[in-house]
């Protein structure tokens, strides 16, 4: 195998004006050297790739580097991104009702800016993969968040059509948005193996990480906000401003959650010489969230209304199916952080410089299960086998099909084998937008159900008792209501002979299905301590109240979101991107400058699911579906 390393633009902005890979070329050990920006091309971000040397060792391609003679026209680039005079292009303009009248008739009306700063992904796992061309077909083992769609990415480069693609990912050190595509260092693996003829290994350093492979943009707003006398808030105005990197400027939905009636909402993005802005973890929303929430504490302590209730008051400005539920998060939230005893009014008057108090937030987020395809196997056995395309970021994925199918068949979870991270087994979505939980339950139920179907329409051929008389448990397959008439799993599976039991299930996304639905919301409560003479901010507790629907697995749900609040903390308190404005360069490439919250800084956790009012809706197959269905733990 080689070792391919690339040659980074040590420059934000200018012009690439000569480059000579001869040294590098000639040097023992060094199998090739690719161009990736020709000479006269423009630079717009420090990191821009400009050559690839593939090497016997990762040291020699490092010191091949160094002998790739590349010689830039330097300009200023442009890293500001706090400052809204220096936003540019397509200015994005909405209003609806009548703001200026109703600021007119507002009791009160706060103004404020408020915003975040851009932050990097710095997954553990670098992006990055390893090619092979063997036998006129290509082995890719790469770090993907899109095992089926990431062949059909590689197929021009490669010369081949995307069915003699390997992929394979079996598991991933974190994306969290960033690697849905192979980006360019992966179109150049493969290039440099289809040069060669050899497997050629390339993973981007922890600094090439962190400044190129993706970041979340920021967001700035100024905004005023109003209400009436009773504490409604009825007008909204905001200009919004933040990074675009090198591609389009995504504003966030302001204002978040609140539909207000009266408002007028602008936004515009600010070229900066930086990477391209990747999703990170709902898009757009983190930053609308702070910004609307802010705004929203701000008015209600101008009012002097406790800010629990000024949320509770408001609440009929949000989507109306989702009311009941934020009010029952919001006290289901206040009691588990014993707001009523915590709460006081701002300005704080307790001796000495820590000064202590309450935050809270609401959010929502679409979901919905993605498009996914399953095959599922009973052997004479007894094991059952399943297939899917999709991928397991570390949410528990596998975890989730296996519950789903155990669940579905009566047996225990270890009968079960889960086979993901392969474009060869049938197709599934990308993990992103928090659909894949939905759209890999709903496929392996489809599949469970048929196949148990097919299984009991065996066991009642032997006994002559009809199909629907028979249920799966325990593994075991026996007879409604007749504890005497039973035969074990195995025992059933037997009268397969030598033919398994082979179906495919398939679940279509869509915005409402029969086993999927779209909209959460959830709450947040944080209780923080300040001091107000040094800045330290300490996290005492934060309580989380989500609904996420119907939980297949309440253990992997819980860890998902307190990695989310962990993640909040961080990225509120210590994580930022820094620049050098000269240069361009990111000045806190490592993990040593670029904090990530520790154990002791993210204080005590707690998390309650609000779970759904809903089973779900038998899927019009015969035999064991309604009673499945209903054997799924709400």
């Amino acid at each position: 195998m080689l070792y391919a390393k690339i040659l980074f633009a040590p420059v934000a902005a200018g012009v690439l004006e000569s480059l000579d890979t001869r040294a590098a070329e000639a040097m023992p050990g060094v199998e090739a050297v690719h161009v990736i920006t020709e000479p006269g091309g423009r630079i717009t971000w420090a990191g821009q790739e400009i050559a690839a040397v593939a090497a016997t060792s990762e040291e020699v391609a490092k010191e091949a580097l160094g002998k790739i003679k590349a010689v830039y026209r330097p300009e200023r680039p442009q890293m500001e991104d706090t400052d809204p005079a220096k936003a540019e292009g397509r200015e994005r303009v909405r209003t609806e009702g009548d703001p200026d009248g109703a600021f007119e008739r507002a009791a009160a009306v706060v103004e404020g800016r408020y915003g975040l700063a851009a932050v990097t992904h710095c997954c553990l796992e670098a992006h990055g993969q390893v090619a092979e061309f063997r036998e006129g077909e290509l082995y890719v083992w790469c770090s993907t968040q899109n095992v089926s769609g990431y062949a059909g990415q590689l197929a021009e480069v490669a010369g081949l059509p995307a069915s003699k693609i390997h992929v394979d990912c079996q598991h991933m050190g974190g994306g969290f948005g960033s690697k849905f595509g192979a980006d360019r260092w992966g179109i150049v693996c493969v290039e440099l193996a289809k040069r060669t003829g050899r497997p050629v290994k390339l993973m981007l350093e922890r600094d090439q990480e962190l400044m190129i492979a993706g970041h979340r943009p920021s967001a700035y707003a100024d905004v005023k906000v109003g209400a009436d006398r009773e504490g409604k808030v009825i007008a909204w105005r905001s200009r919004c401003w933040g990074s675009t990197g090198m591609g389009r400027f995504r504003p966030p939905p302001l204002p978040y959650v609140f539909q207000i009636p009266n408002r007028h909402t602008t936004s515009q993005g600010i070229p900066v010489n930086r990477g391209a802005a990747r999703a990170w973890r709902a898009p757009g929303h983190p930053q609308a969230c702070l910004i609307t929430m802010a705004a929203m504490e701000d008015l209600a302590a101008r009012m002097g209304i406790d800010p629990l209730e000024f949320f509770l008051n408001n609440l009929d400005l949000v989507d109306e199916r989702l009311r009941p539920i934020y009010r029952e998060e919001l006290l289901l939230a206040a009691d588990l952080i014993d707001y009523k005893s915590k709460v006081h009014p701002r300005g704080d008057k307790t001796p000495g410089p820590v000064k202590r108090g309450l935050g809270i937030s609401m959010h929502t987020w679409g979901g919905a299960g993605h498009t996914s395809a399953c095959d599922l196997t009973i052997q004479p056995d007894g094991s059952v086998i399943v297939n899917i395309g999709t991928q397991d970021l570390g949410t528990g994925t596998r975890t989730v099909i296996a519950v789903v199918v155990a669940e579905t068949l009566g047996v225990p979870l270890e009968w079960v084998q889960v086979n993901i991270g392969r474009n060869a087994y049938p197709p599934d979505g990308a993990s992103g937008g928090s659909t894949t939980a939905g759209g890999v339950a709903s496929s392996s139920r489809r599949a469970a159900v048929a196949a148990l179907d097919a299984l009991l329409a065996k066991v009642a051929a032997k006994f002559g008792v009809p199909v629907e008389q028979w249920e799966a448990a325990r593994g075991t397959i026996r007879q409604k209501g007749e504890a005497g008439r039973a035969v074990s799993w195995k025992e059933a599976c037997a009268l397969l002979g030598q033919m398994p039991i082979a179906v495919q299930g398939k679940h279509q996304a869509g915005p409402e299905t029969e086993l999927t639905s779209s909209g959460v919301g959830g709450v947040q409560m944080a209780d923080v301590s300040v001091d107000v003479e040094t800045g330290v901010v300490r996290i005492n507790q934060m309580v989380a109240v989500q609904d996420c629907g119907l939980v297949v697995d309440l253990k992997t749900a819980e860890s998902q979101v307190m990695g989310g609040m962990i993640m909040g903390i961080t990225y509120a308190l210590f994580e930022e991107v820094a620049y050098d404005p000269a240069t361009g360069r990111m000045l806190n490439p490592d993990m040593e400058f670029y904090k990530l919250a520790g154990l002791a800084d993210i204080g005590q956790l707690r998390v309650h699911h609000a779970h759904s009012r809903t089973v779900v809706a038998g899927i019009g197959v015969t035999g064991q579906a309604a009673a499945g269905s209903d054997r799924i733990r709400r």
